[in-house]
């Protein structure tokens, strides 16, 4: 019998599409994880004209079920909030938590929309971005803060609980991970 060179470059194909097409499904923790990712402050107007300051939330997710988020709650349905966040605010050396529930840079807590991946891998992976608009916010004020939030699945499994860097209110910027600040356009 004889072996052509179309029959092995055939066999290899064969067999390197057999390879690529097995792949091993990913596996991560059914328990969600988030990290903090950046913080930006810039100057907006609301939606009366006012000047105000706002803030973008950004923090990567993971979640090993994929169970995150929540359906547009029904009438009975008590549990609409599966994004938690705590405000702490610098007084000399130090961050205090925020405790006022009538603080003009307190947000409330936050429902994260229903998603669903089909298919037989249900690992959600992804960037949340919440944006924050702080229509109190006196521009002459030299506040500095920082969020702790967490988020919370389906099986209500709370993720790690991630804080921001420090945030100064007065100079807008993207504040990353690390601390470090730089200016943003928007």
């Amino acid at each position: 019998m004889r072996i052509s060179i179309k029959n092995i470059v055939i066999c290899c194909i064969v067999v390197v599409l057999l390879f690529s097409s097995c792949r091993k499904i990913e596996q991560l923790p059914v328990i969600p994880r988030i990290e903090f990712t950046s913080f930006s402050v810039f100057d907006t107007t609301d939606i009366l004209g006012n000047h105000s300051k706002g803030g973008c939330l950004k923090f990567y997710f993971e979640d090993g079920d994929g169970n995150i988020g929540l359906k547009e709650p029904s009438s009975e349905e008590s549990d609409t909030t599966n994004l938690f966040i705590t405000l702490y605010e610098k007084i000399g050396d130090e961050f205090v938590m925020v405790t006022d529930p009538m603080n003009p840079l307190k947000p409330a807590n936050y429902r994260i929309p229903y998603m669903e991946n089909t298919g037989q891998n249900k690992i959600m992976t992804g960037t949340i971005s919440l944006r924050f608009i702080y229509l109190y916010y006196n521009t002459d004020d030299s506040a500095t803060i920082r969020y702790s939030f967490k988020i919370k699945d389906r099986d209500n499994q709370y993720s790690n609980l991630e804080t921001t860097c420090e945030i100064p209110l007065s100079v807008n910027g993207n504040y990353t991970k690390n601390g470090s600040e730089t200016d943003t356009d928007q």
